[in-house]
């Protein structure tokens, strides 16, 4: 293994210009206008999988944005066969006048490499087949089979990923499943991420008349409907952060006494943490620590409002309807179909006579906690030790993965989150960026797994 590390230390220039040459395509899922760019962004992704060593690879259509597929299966008679997923598309770079420098012009400033993507995901999935590569150029074989499947519409909730999974498990069988997609506690603080949130994700729209209206006319004479969504969204939560929406909490697994021992030794400062957020003061539901609120409690939060004149200047209109978008971050047991349901009955309910309210529902997906003595985890936890040379630390994470829940429902394989990012990478924020070091040492790490999981 050695001479692998040594392999991967003499390429890291070649590594990082690869990573730099995907990250200037504008691979921006959500974006029609850029559909071209998201389908070289897949055919960069299957060329780097054939030059990584996979022995086929496949470019598959769906009635999205196109799955990318390798795959090396000639370990030792008897190894694992791992599966990694990962992701090549990326979120919208607005507001671009808080960008430093442009968002795909890869640059590189103070060891830190900026660009749209070099986090989230393409800078941590990319990390896998150069470690397969490593492995392959030094040793002429792998000590376990590989697979990948590289998709292209994560930002915009994988609308495509569950329906070809469940047509494809065969093509897709394992014994674990490996993503990197995730950040560590801190730079000398490498951590496995063993859960994640699930997601209800709803737009709301509220309509008042045919077309705006003259403020000064007909103010008075009919509801507001900007004034109707912010009174409804106002009445979502109460004044210490907990949810109203009628049995919102009901299956939410609750956190044991060892659990939240577990969280207690977490390296975890409030202050320090207010200040990198430059927030006046921490805020949440009563009861619980910060780490608990932010990754193992559910959340109902507005993600964005508009209606009406927005420009310049004054415009005094009625807006004619006037929208907000909201994502509810879930937990165990809760499921994400049933939450939107009640969280759509339950603005119905509070929505006034006058206005006409739809609520629907974006994507969701569900939550998913993992043991952290399980083999597979475990091996990753050893695999990190060897790269960052500290034993790894357990934790869970706020945001949502869905597809690895369904994974867990669909395969009854474990997933190991390999995530080398960090906490200031600025997802889906201007100036999003990758620690260089992060990437080289987290492409040892990812070549050290494949070895830990053969054991």
């Amino acid at each position: 293994m050695a001479s692998v590390s040594a392999y991967l230390r003499k390429n890291r220039q070649r590594n990082l210009d690869e990573l730099i040459d995907l990250l200037r395509i504008p691979s921006i899922s959500t974006d029609p206008g850029r559909n071209k760019d998201v389908r070289k962004a897949a055919q960069f992704v299957k060329k780097h999988l054939a030059d990584s060593g996979c022995t086929k690879t496949e470019l598959i259509d769906t009635p999205g944005h196109p799955i990318v597929y390798g795959e090396w299966m000639k370990a030792p008679k008897g190894a694992p066969t791992v599966l990694v997923y990962g992701h090549y598309d990326v979120q919208p770079p607005e507001p671009l006048d808080l960008w430093e420098t442009p968002p795909f012009e890869p640059t590189i400033r103070k060891g830190k490499l900026f660009a749209r993507g070099s986090a989230d995901d393409k800078g941590q999935y990319i990390i896998h087949p150069n470690a397969l590569r490593a492995h392959l150029e030094t040793n002429g074989t792998c000590p376990v089979n590989v697979k990948f499947l590289i998709e292209g519409e994560e930002e915009i909730g994988s609308p495509n990923l569950d329906p070809f999974i469940k047509k494809n498990l065969k093509k897709l069988k394992c014994d674990v499943v490996v993503i990197s997609d995730t950040h560590m506690m801190g730079k000398k603080t490498p951590s496995i991420c063993h859960g994640l949130r699930g997601l209800a994700y709803l737009e709301i729209e509220v309509t008042g008349t045919k077309a705006d209206l003259h403020s000064g006319t007909f103010g008075g004479a009919v509801v507001n409907p900007a004034n109707a969504l912010v009174e409804m969204l106002a009445t979502l939560k109460d004044a210490r952060g907990k949810i109203k929406v009628h049995g919102f909490y009901d299956d939410v697994r609750k956190l044991t006494p060892k659990e939240r021992r577990e969280y207690k030794k977490l390296p975890h400062d409030d202050e320090k943490y207010r200040r990198s957020l430059g927030a006046p003061a921490l805020w949440g539901e009563k009861g619980f620590s910060t780490l608990e609120r932010i990754s193992a409690r559910p959340t109902l939060d507005i993600n964005g409002i508009w209606g009406g004149y927005q420009g310049e200047g004054a415009k005094t209109v009625i807006p004619a309807k006037a929208y907000a978008k909201i994502s509810c971050r879930l937990v165990p047991d809760q499921d994400s179909k049933d939450i939107a349901k009640k969280v759509q009955a339950y603005l119905k309910l509070v929505s006034p006579d006058s206005v006409k309210v739809k609520v629907k529902s974006l994507h969701g997906g569900e939550a998913w906690v993992a043991p952290t003595d399980h083999p597979a985890l475990q091996a990753g936890s050893r695999a990190f030790k060897r790269a960052f040379g500290k034993d790894a630390l357990f934790t869970r994470e706020g945001g949502s993965i869905p597809v690895v829940a369904t994974f867990d429902k669909l395969m009854k394989v474990p997933t190991v989150l390999l995530g080398i990012g960090l906490p200031d990478d600025g997802l889906h924020a201007p100036n999003e960026k990758m620690d260089v070091d992060q990437f080289h040492r987290g492409t040892e790490a990812a070549a050290y797994l494949l070895e830990e999981l053969a054991r």
